[in-house]
């Protein structure tokens, strides 16, 4: 099995709603994110997906958080059904819009975890135990 790692950095701001610690208060974070692949085949040139690729996938969803209020976006907007943007909701976010996209690239892979860190020591981590 191949494994392929990539990070993704972004700006944004954030509250947690119905927590009673500072977090409850508007404050942001320069998040690193990490995305994990795996998959058992390589192709023609001997890369599991070219890393450009899977950048773009991972950049394209990021992109819609950068410089943003989390908490405005549709997934997680309350006032719209949305979830609490801890950082473990927005890990799994990632790892699943991450995983349409793959899937429907027709690649060969699939996606193993995603780390979210909203601090150099503070991480949440989202995979899907089969």
């Amino acid at each position: 099995m191949y494994y392929l790692t990539i990070k993704r950095r972004f700006a944004a701001a954030h509250r947690l709603l119905g927590y009673g610690g500072e977090c409850a208060s508007l404050h942001g974070h320069t998040w690193t994110v990490e995305v994990q692949v795996a998959g058992e085949k390589l192709d023609s040139c001997g890369m599991l997906v070219d890393f450009k690729i899977l950048k773009k996938m991972v950049d394209d969803i990021v992109s819609e958080l950068d410089h943003n209020y989390i908490n405005e976006l549709a997934h997680f907007d309350f006032a719209r059904g949305g979830i609490n943007p801890t950082a473990e909701n927005i890990a799994s976010y990632i790892f699943k819009s991450v995983r349409e996209q793959i899937e429907n690239s027709g690649k060969e892979v699939c996606i193993q975890e995603v780390m979210v860190w909203e601090s150099p020591d503070s991480c949440a981590c989202y995979r899907e135990d089969k």
